[in-house]
């Protein structure tokens, strides 16, 4: 069988993402794992190399149309993201913004013509990619019409064993209730539930919360619980999924921090964002769910506090490339 082929971008050129990218490639068993094609800037290369006190020597090719991988070598596609400008770090600048942006699109079109199975990329900065040109909400949304997606998309939020979807995302707390609506939680259900499986579980159990605090007590503090998401579970449940819930927000994670899930699906992104962080920041995964390919990074941000010392944590951006891995090889679409 082919070993899966995995693109990997660098991330914000002024954040870790750099430093993380080179100490993960470092790793023998990574490039031993999967056909590697980096793109990215080579200044932003030498950067993360020099902070990371490591060097990759890829194999250089010119275009995807020339594209060839060695054994155990990682293979890279230079870009002129930078052109020229210095690399600031600590700061979002634009032209980081738009050498990010370049080379998701240039990983994009890879895996649009079939020549990557996944996308892994370093951590990003959602400001800087505003000033490089980003005019969606996020880079999943991008993503989304860069790829011709119509349909749901979603983060996936990674912590061990235990996933959490939502249905809600980047948008403002006071729009949040009216978003809440049956179709759009059986979406973030439904979504969850094929990823999983293609991740290899194969009948996820999946944890529904509630909007309200205490599950809308009865329906005296709200009634989204009665109206809408009860509704929207007991028909998952006639479809055949192993779908559970409303249940309290501030209660839901200890369960399933037991063991008793394998996913739970919130309403908004404080919600399940909070307890996933807590219970294991640095080796979090960030899956964007919905796309025809994985698409994965680690939960951390681009940490612009450390950036340029040295001491990024590389587990998480581990975690997310060995789940890449695993999908990029597995039969089943994403989408």
């Amino acid at each position: 069988m082919a070993m899966p082929r995995i693109a990997v971008l660098l991330g914000d050129a002024g954040g870790v993402g750099p430093e993380m990218a080179v100490k993960l490639l470092a790793r023998e068993r990574n490039r031993e794992a999967a056909e590697l094609l980096l793109i990215g800037d080579e200044a932003i290369l030498a950067d993360g190399e020099q902070v990371a006190g490591l060097r990759l020597d890829p194999l250089r090719v010119a275009s995807l149309d020339t594209l060839r991988f060695e054994p155990g070598r990682v293979s890279m596609l230079a870009l002129d993201g930078l052109q020229g400008a210095p690399i600031v770090r600590g700061q979002s600048t634009e032209t980081a913004g738009r050498a990010a942006m370049q080379a998701l699109d240039t990983a994009a079109d890879a895996a649009r013509r079939g020549l990557v199975g996944a996308i892994l990329f370093a951590p990003l900065n959602k400001h800087a990619l505003r000033l490089g040109g980003l005019q969606q909400e996020d880079e999943l949304r991008h993503l989304q019409q860069r790829f011709g997606v119509g349909g749901f998309v979603c983060e996936f939020n990674i912590t061990g064993g235990l996933w959490t979807s939502r249905v809600t995302s980047h948008v403002p707390l006071r729009e949040v209730a009216a978003l809440i609506t049956g179709p759009a939680v059986a979406d973030a259900v439904h979504i969850i539930d094929r990823a999983l499986r293609q991740a290899g579980v194969a009948k996820p159990r999946i944890a529904v919360t509630a909007l309200n605090p205490h599950a809308g007590d009865g329906g005296s503090i709200g009634r989204e619980e009665i109206e809408v998401i009860e509704p929207a579970v007991r028909a998952l449940q006639a479809q055949g999924l192993d779908a559970r819930g409303p249940f309290s927000p501030d209660t839901i994670f200890i369960a399933a921090r037991r063991g008793d899930f394998d996913a739970v699906v919130s309403m908004y992104h404080d919600q399940g964002q909070i307890a996933m962080k807590l219970m294991g920041f640095e080796r979090g995964v960030t899956l964007h769910g919905g796309l025809p390919v994985p698409v994965a990074t680690s939960a951390s941000g681009s940490a612009y506090d450390i950036a340029g010392r040295g001491v990024a944590n590389v587990e998480g951006l581990q975690a997310a490339f060995d789940l890449c891995v695993r999908m990029a090889a597995a039969p089943v679409a994403v989408a």
